[in-house]
């Protein structure tokens, strides 16, 4: 049997397609094991599938100076020494890593100690711990094209985003029944991420009677986000996360609002929603979710709109326009095959 570590954490999008890859692979073939943070979502999301977690100690990595690099560094170089060790007594055959800041020191000691690893990079453009990771990786996985020419040519495969598989066994019946909606109105899910969007969580509401005149809203608003005033409004439902019931309700979707953050996009690509993107701020971040956002929209999957330009007008009418267009937005998914990523890197791994 061979061995398998994934790695990957800060935000649902490092885990989850980790968890799509490792709920595709035989047991009878791969032992397999996690590495992330000690307290980040990782933990909570990998532990429930009932994977072998191991914590290390992570610190964020910066692009900017910030006296807390000083003791952030300590934390990534206690980390690199934890994941040696881990690395050494498990004796992995291959590391996966999907970024995030506890990756760097999985990926460091997996290469000082002879282990292959092999990366996936979502967004447009790698981000900064991947940069790290790429001079100490044998194989790449890209979900864009064009994301491909940042890595080694030889050693770069584009496979597109692991999608989770029980989002496409989702029911659209069971959906509406969840939220207590009727089927003969449009639903719209809002969706910022395993964190919330403040900005669209605000726009939302603040627009929210409006809004209900036309669709039924499933709000996933992220962990301390919940309005308990909004609780029981007709045709208005809402979650700071969702586990088990999240294939049902993308199912049920109409329409989305939602963050780049190419995984989640990639999900609704895949499950073919029609989605308006509201990206994170240049000011807020890199910039790869506007850059996700643009590319999407060139290739006719979805709308998007900048959050410095967003009010309560023009997310309405964003909204209103993208229900409209759905019909070519939907042929044109209908032609996407975004489905394949996680039997591509399954079928390399298994050369490992």
């Amino acid at each position: 049997m061979k061995k398998i570590i994934f790695t990957g954490g800060g935000s649902a999008g490092h885990v989850t397609p980790n968890l799509a890859i490792i709920n595709e692979m035989s047991t009878d073939v791969w032992s397999i094991a996690y590495i992330g943070s000690y307290n980040g979502i990782e933990r909570e999301l990998v532990e429930k599938s009932g994977i072998t977690y191991f914590g290390i100690s992570s610190g964020k990595l910066r692009r900017y100076f910030d006296t807390k690099n000083i003791t952030d560094l300590a934390r990534i170089s206690n980390g690199l020494r934890q994941a040696r060790k881990i690395l050494k007594k498990e004796k992995p055959d291959v590391v996966f890593s999907k970024g995030g800041f506890v990756t760097v020191p999985v990926v460091i000691a997996a290469y000082s100690l002879g282990i292959p690893v092999h990366l996936h990079e979502s967004d447009l453009t790698p981000g900064l711990a991947n940069r790290i990771a790429r001079r100490f990786t044998k194989t790449f996985y890209t979900s864009f094209a064009e994301t491909a020419k940042h890595f080694p040519s030889d050693a770069t495969h584009v496979v597109g985003s692991p999608i989770r598989k029980d989002l496409l066994s989702g029911s659209r019946t069971q959906g509406l029944s969840l939220t207590d909606f009727v089927k003969q109105k449009p639903v719209m899910l809002v969706m910022g991420g395993s964190l919330g969007a403040k900005a669209i969580n605000e726009g939302i509401r603040h627009s929210l009677d409006e809004l209900l005149n036309t669709y039924q809203i499933i709000h996933i608003c992220g962990k301390g986000h919940l309005d308990p005033e909004l609780n029981g409004k007709r045709g208005y439902k809402q979650y700071e996360y969702v586990h088990e019931e999240l294939p049902h309700l993308m199912q049920a979707a109409d329409l989305v609002v939602t963050r780049g953050g190419s995984n989640a996009i990639f999900e609704f690509l895949a499950l073919q929603i029609p989605m308006l993107i509201i990206p994170l701020s240049r000011q807020s971040s890199r910039g790869d979710q506007i850059l996700n956002a643009q590319t999407f929209v060139k290739n006719g999957y979805a709308h998007m709109l900048e959050e410095e330009a967003m009010n309560d007008d023009n997310l309405v009418k964003e909204i209103h326009a993208l229900y409209a267009n759905r019909e070519p937005i939907l042929t044109t998914m209908q032609q996407s095959e975004a489905t394949r990523a996680v039997q591509l890197i399954i079928e390399n791994l298994n050369t490992v």
